[in-house]
Order: structure tokens, then sequence, then C-alpha cells
């Protein structure tokens, strides 16, 4: 009888699993003799099958690689907890151009938005600082990957030599990850919904810097959790308290009645990155 040979039968996590390895038979696979039997697309592994695995009837099958993918990947990397950082990404860093504006207007608001950049680079550092404390296996770092406020925080954890998350999706923009996302914390989504699962699963804080529709999607859905206790009551911290005093009526929701008034105490308005973290720091007892 033939032996196995040393290791090949030993997972990646160190379990014995006599059975064929899936890896493998997808490289045997690739190299058969070429027969209109074996290039018909029927013949191809159901789970090497690009075409098969994007058919409308695999949406339950993608949707729950999605969710693994990521799990997997944060769990190998020993990710415990993290700080969101949610904001606009056209939010230029100090001294760039608005590149998104479209009018005067829009540069000027842009331009001087360029104060969330640097409050939000601010920000990721001090977290970095933190997360060293632990290995940089909590409070680390996560943003949606793309540029603006989100570059911010991914930037200021790098100049500390710390790693971070992003969550890209794919856009018509932003379609590359910005380049300081740490490479192998870097993933990319089809699924708004699964991507915000992830955003929320191991947040210990969520901050929300300005920004338009999906920060404000992005906000919605967590302060919407916590209201209604599908959630622990994290922190939720919002920059720039007159920006989303004017985009949001808060007080008009509880007056009308659509909220009660208790649910705006779980509301936390800031304008820096040292406000920001002192709620964090008190919230935990740090």
């Amino acid at each position: 009888m033939a032996k196995a040979r040393n290791g090949r039968n030993r997972r990646s996590d160190g379990v014995w699993d006599p059975l064929k390895n899936s890896s493998s038979d997808r490289k045997e696979a690739a190299v058969v003799p070429k027969t209109p039997q074996s290039e018909s697309p029927s013949y191809r592994l159901a789970y090497a099958d690009d075409d098969f695995m994007c058919r409308e009837e695999l949406r339950p099958v993608r949707l729950q690689l999605e969710l693994l993918k990521t799990e997997m990947i944060l769990t190998e990397k020993g990710i415990k907890s993290t700080i969101v950082m949610f904001g606009g990404a056209r939010i230029p860093a100090p001294g760039a151009a608005a590149w998104a504006a479209r009018n005067e207007t829009q540069r000027r608001n842009l331009e001087a938005a360029s104060v969330y950049y640097e409050e939000a680079r601010k920000f990721a550092r001090l977290c970095a600082e933190h997360a060293a404390r632990y290995a940089h296996q909590e409070y680390v770092v996560m943003t949606g990957g793309g540029p603006g406020v989100m570059e911010a925080g991914n930037r200021g954890a790098a100049e500390l030599d710390a790693p971070s998350i992003g969550l890209n999706i794919v856009l018509p923009h932003e379609q590359a990850p910005n380049p300081y996302v740490t490479p192998d914390l870097s993933f990319n989504f089809h699924y708004f919904a699964i991507r915000k699962m992830h955003f929320l699963m191991r947040a210990k804080a969520i901050t929300i810097f300005p920004g338009g529709f999906g920060t404000l999607d992005e906000f919605f859905e967590a302060v919407t959790l916590i209201q209604t206790k599908r959630m622990a009551p994290i922190p939720l911290i919002l920059f720039g308290e007159a920006f989303w005093r004017k985009i949001v009526n808060f007080d008009a929701l509880a007056e009308f009645g659509t909220i009660a008034p208790d649910d705006l105490k779980l509301l936390n308005f800031v304008e820096t990155a040292e406000q920001a973290w002192k709620i964090i720091a008190d919230h935990y007892d740090h």
C-alpha cells in the first residue's frame, strides 16, 4: 500500500485529512488532455467554474462566501476588535485639490472639509498607539478602503507601522484600495449587506465623519441596530456637529415622536481626534 507523503495529508490547520485536496484536484483538472468532452463547460469542477459560480441561482452561496472569506482571514490574522471609520471619499487631504467638486461652492466646501481628513488621520494614529498594547489585535482601524476620510484612517495607522483593514466594494469609481491599507487585510466585496456586517461584527466604536449617501447609509444602519438593541451600545461618534445637525435634524425626529428623546443620547458629537478617543477610553475604562 502506498504511504502518504510527509505533510500531504495535513490541512493548513494541522488536522489530519486522508481525503484528496481540492486545490490539487483543480491543478490536475487543468492539465487533462483537451478533448470535446474535457473542454465542455459541464466538465469543469463546480468550485473552479467562474461562470457557474456567477449564476443567479448561486447567489446564496456567494453571500456565504463573502461573509466567510473575510471572517476566516481576520480570525487567522488574530484581529479581535476594530475601530470603524466611516466618512466621505470626496474629502481631500489638506492642500490637495477637491477632485470631486463640480462648481466653486463645492470646491470651497470640500477643501474646507480637509480638516476632517487631518482629524481622521490623527484619530487613526491614536487608535494605532493603543492597539500596540494589544499586539495590534484589538482596536484595529477599519475603513471602507477608498480615498478621502477612508484613506486618512489607513494612512494614520500606517504612519505608526500598524496594520489596518480596508473593506472595498466594486463601484464605478474607487475601484482600487488606497495605498495605506495593509495588503493582506485588504478585501473587496460585491454585496453591500455583507460588507456592512463585517464593519460591525468586531466594532468597539464607530466614528462617522462628514460624507454622502454611503456614509449616511452606514451611520443609520449602525444607529438603528444600537437603538433596537440588536447590537451592543458601543460609542457612536460623529465628527463635525455643525455638519451633522444641518444634514439631519435629530431634534425634530424626537420632537415629532418618530424616535424617543433618549435615542439622542446614542450620539456623541466631537470636533477633534482627542475628544473622540476620550469617549472610547472612558467607555472601556482605559
